[in-house]
């Protein structure tokens, strides 16, 4: 289990992330809920440990190890991956030697994993990973790179970001592969055709927890709460 335990963290001045406390189970799909510019993706990257997401107060556990001091390179370790909103480029450098991850992923696992993400093989791994690529077509590669980790916990930091809405169903397959293969998901979305394969759904307002169960209930209050707010980060009921 990866746990947050009353997560605070503010920048500039501002509060960010209001005493968040979350569960993420082992080899189930967690969604983190919201509108845009509610704390979500500040959570993924405070539970990656990017280096300016050092939270100013809590805890951070994975299977009881306290790991709220630990590194990107050392939560990496441990099993702890993200997949990033906006993929990077690398000039010079093929989708098969990315794949490869220095040699030790053999071809045909790479294969595999080109077409779980419904790219062709043949068409691209001596495709280079830069500009030429679309958004998409590196948001995809991205992926398949996270499959071929085989994660403990994956971040999915909005995974239908770069994505067009027909391949909204490959998104979701990904999800129940990695679940199937033993990794824990945490997918941080505003879609609700993403969060509603997810066994778990927690809704973020304002940078605390303002409902938490069953994917079905959250989206049922999400639609009739935060659709109709005026203002997302100013939640108008009582926080739980």
């Amino acid at each position: 289990m990866l746990r947050l335990e009353n997560i605070k963290y503010s920048r500039n001045s501002k509060e960010i992330i209001k005493g968040v406390t979350i569960n993420f189970e082992d080899n189930k799909i967690t969604s983190i809920i919201g509108s845009n510019g509610v704390g979500k993706s500040t959570l993924a990257y405070i539970i990656m440990g990017l280096s300016d997401y050092k939270p100013n107060d809590g805890k951070i556990y994975l299977d009881d190890k306290d790991i709220t001091n630990f590194s990107i390179t050392e939560r990496a370790r441990l099993g702890i991956s993200l997949l990033w909103q906006e993929p990077a480029r690398f000039e010079g450098l093929t989708v098969k030697d990315y794949l490869s991850l220095g040699g030790k992923i053999k071809l045909d696992v790479i294969k595999d994993a080109l077409n779980l993400v419904r790219l062709n093989p043949d068409v691209y791994l001596s495709r280079y990973v830069d500009k030429k690529l679309s958004g998409g077509e590196r948001k995809r590669v991205e992926i398949a790179s996270c499959i071929l980790l085989k994660p403990k916990f994956l971040i999915m930091d909005e995974p239908d970001s770069g994505i067009d809405l027909m391949s909204l169903d490959m998104i979701v397959d990904i999800m129940k592969y990695l679940k199937d293969n033993g990794t824990g998901v945490i997918v941080i979305t505003h879609r609700e055709e993403i969060a509603t394969h997810s066994d778990y759904s927690y809704l973020i307002c304002d940078g605390k927890v303002l409902k938490s169960g069953v994917c079905s209930d959250i989206i049922d209050y999400y639609r009739s709460t935060c659709d109709l707010c005026d203002n997302v980060n100013a939640p108008k009921e009582n926080l739980i």
